[in-house]
């Protein structure tokens, strides 16, 4: 049972529940599962991730868990459960505290907690009932399924059991409803983007040259996990000179040097949701000409595209207006000529050779969160903005990037805005 974080109000995640259970079909059920702790070698396991559908349904953060929604079943037990591994005092010794029932219900607001020994005898007597049963697969545009889920293996074993039901994916209604937050998301999510803010802030006076990249990450690991963070939300990127344009960099093994650029992209998770910050420093604390030339453009981009986050605005139509913004930064640069432009192939612009990811993305219980990329913008969808310009050539790339929220006013609402952003910000706190 995690209780780093505040524990988080049940009503986020009854409201979460009934908005599933809206979505459903008539005469059916759905089920989630936990995750698996997985191996790593001999004894030793990965720290415990929890399945971010069944933690948004239920705020239950242990293994072993399975969620049952069936509002159609005959027996109002029956229509909200919630099975755990039932816990004993050897447990307690070995492994410490476990949820109790009262505890799962204070946790999730499901009245109806069994313990997992239970679970075949009562499904059983509820898919009976039930024409049809939702199943959770990962859909999600960026998975690589090359692990099999714990979840993976109830599917095959529920297929073969109940050969007659109808089968309907749970997944294209979560990645609709995880894209848009509640007020309570948007609070733990600007949690998570302040324990950051003070990583960020702590290592502005370490960073010179003679540092090394994982002497960073180091500071910036202590300042999130004293904050109650877990960790981080992702693997963390501090690249230094050339490795800054290596877009997914993790070895964070090379010593920062006089005259490069480091940059950082980082985010602190607080209950299971993440925050993804990218800032590009001056190692020794003074960007040089060119490279101040670069971050502006990257800055211009970044403020510019942001206006593009607003209601009815899609991602694809979105992500086009952004490649003409970087195109003009690029082209002021001399970095690109216009003749190179007027002749680009439509499916790999001119732009794309300084900036080839793509601009936003998701973000909420995962980094790259749940979205339906052809859904249209709505209010309180939260998208990262992170463009960035690599120049191998020139020895050094630059991204930035924030963490914004689509409003009904079509102002979107920066929960980075008090992260240091500008040059000579930067600059001052680095020699302060």
């Amino acid at each position: 049972m995690n209780t780093r974080y505040s524990t988080l109000d049940k009503n986020l995640f009854i409201k979460n529940r009934k908005k599933f259970v809206q979505r459903m079909a008539p005469k059916s059920i759905a089920i989630f599962n936990s995750n698996d702790i997985y191996p790593v070698s001999a004894d030793s396991t990965l720290p415990f991730q929890q399945q971010r559908d069944l933690f948004y349904l239920s705020g239950i953060d242990q293994e072993e868990s399975i969620l049952v929604l069936c509002p159609y079943a005959y027996l109002e037990e029956h229509r909200e459960m919630l099975f755990l591994r039932e816990t004993n005092e050897h447990i307690t010794i070995w492994e410490g505290e476990k949820y109790s029932k009262e505890q799962a219900t204070e946790v999730s607001g499901i009245k109806n907690v069994y313990w997992l020994q239970d679970f075949e005898k009562i499904l059983d007597m509820v898919v009976v009932q039930m024409d049809t049963i939702y199943i959770n697969i990962n859909e999600h545009y960026r998975a690589e399924k090359v692990v099999e889920t714990r979840e993976d293996r109830f599917i095959k074993k529920l297929q073969n059991k109940y050969r007659g039901h109808g089968y309907l994916r749970s997944n294209p209604i979560l990645q609709h409803l995880r894209s848009i937050k509640e007020p309570e998301e948007i609070n733990i999510i600007q949690r998570a983007c302040d324990i950051t803010e003070k990583g960020f802030r702590r290592i502005l006076p370490f960073v010179k040259p003679g540092v090394w990249e994982y002497e960073i990450e180091a500071e910036l690991i202590y300042e999130f996990t004293k904050n109650r963070s877990k960790g981080w939300a992702y693997t963390p990127i501090i690249a230094s000179g050339k490795n800054s344009n290596i877009l997914h960099y993790i070895l964070n093994n090379k010593e920062c040097k006089d005259g490069e650029v480091v940059l950082l992209d980082v985010g602190a998770e607080y209950a299971n949701y993440s925050s993804d910050m990218t800032r590009t420093l001056p190692v020794n604390g003074k960007f040089t000409s060119r490279q101040k030339e670069v971050y502006q453009s990257v800055l211009n981009v970044k403020n510019e595209s942001t206006k593009l986050l607003i209601t009815g605005n899609n991602w694809y139509s979105y992500h086009e207006e952004v490649g003409n913004i970087m195109t003009e930064e690029l082209l002021k640069l001399n970095l690109l000529t216009s003749e190179e432009v007027k002749n680009q192939d439509p499916k790999w612009p001119a732009y794309k050779k300084y900036f080839m990811h793509g601009n936003s993305h998701h973000l909420g219980l995962d980094t790259h969160d749940y979205g339906i990329l052809t859904d249209s913008f709505v209010p309180n969808m939260v998208f990262t903005v992170e463009p960035g310009i690599y120049i191998p050539e020139e020895g050094f790339g630059i991204r930035i990037e924030d963490n914004v929220v689509i409003q009904s006013n079509g102002n979107p609402h920066n929960l980075m805005r008090n992260i240091p952003i500008e040059i000579e910000e930067l600059e001052d706190l680095m020699n302060s």
